[in-house]
């Protein structure tokens, strides 16, 4: 069955993707790098899923892939001055390019190894197109063919970018699970 990525528009489906088993439960709900960390510690429980509902009032926060009915994967993607990478010191600025980022690509289980990633990946590629985006930036780990723990794997792969167009624009001083991240960027002009 084919893949369809489209915006996010649809809470539940969001929810069922970056959201918890349990509505009280403290899981990222893909806030982390959406809002200030100060913020982001102080929401608890079921305050985490009430301001992702809060920010889609005003429009798409990510695109979704879906397998027919299925919601199976979550790319989040929105200007880089709306996001913590508009001041992250160890994410670096190229240029003053009013680009948005790509932070987080998630696949359900049981859904993994057919290719979502890219099919997300592309998906955020073409929302931030048709909302005017210059260039996109994704700020992945450079793995250097080595496997990624799963639970860090959600900023995705130097390779994954390089299949989809993007070049390694900067290095960058941030490191999760041992491996370095890379600032990717796509122009899109």
């Amino acid at each position: 069955m084919a893949i369809e990525v489209r915006p996010a528009t649809d809470f539940d489906d969001v929810a069922t993707i970056v959201g918890p088993k349990r509505p009280d439960a403290n899981v990222c709900w893909c806030l982390s790098y959406r809002i200030g960390s100060r913020e982001n510690e102080s929401l608890r429980g079921t305050a985490r899923g009430e301001k992702v509902a809060e920010l889609m009032k005003t429009g798409p926060i990510g695109v979704l892939a879906y397998e027919g009915d299925e919601v199976v994967g979550w790319a989040a993607v929105a200007p880089r001055a709306d996001t913590t990478f508009s001041r992250n010191r160890k994410i670096p600025h190229v240029d003053e390019l009013a680009v948005w980022s790509v932070w987080c690509i998630r696949v359900r289980p049981g859904y993994r190894g057919k290719g979502i990633s890219h099919a997300l990946l592309a998906g955020a590629v073409q929302f931030a197109r048709s909302q005017g985006a210059p260039a996109i930036e994704g700020y992945p780990v450079d793995n250097r063919g080595e496997k990624v723990d799963l639970t860090m794997a959600y900023v995705g792969t130097r390779g994954l970018f390089e299949k989809a167009g993007f070049h390694k624009a900067a290095d960058t001083t941030s490191v999760i699970n041992g491996f370095p991240r890379v600032l990717m960027r796509l122009s899109l002009q």
